[in-house]
């Protein structure tokens, strides 16, 4: 349990990060997303969680 809150740590971390050092990138990026159709979203959210757990396992075995 210790190991997904500092993960989720970590990933908050990262995002606050990216949203201080590079606002408009962020801001752009955003309108992007939002003119993506829902399809291509879901595919690239199922391709990185499988990614984010294909790398933790490499790490952890």
């Amino acid at each position: 349990m210790a190991d997904l809150v500092t993960a989720l740590g970590l990933a908050v971390a990262i995002e606050g990060l990216l949203y201080a050092l590079f606002p408009n990138a962020m801001k752009k990026m955003m309108l992007q997303v939002l003119a993506q159709p829902q399809s291509s979203l879901r595919t690239a959210g199922l391709v990185a969680a499988i990614a984010g757990v294909g790398l933790i396992w490499l790490v952890r075995r």
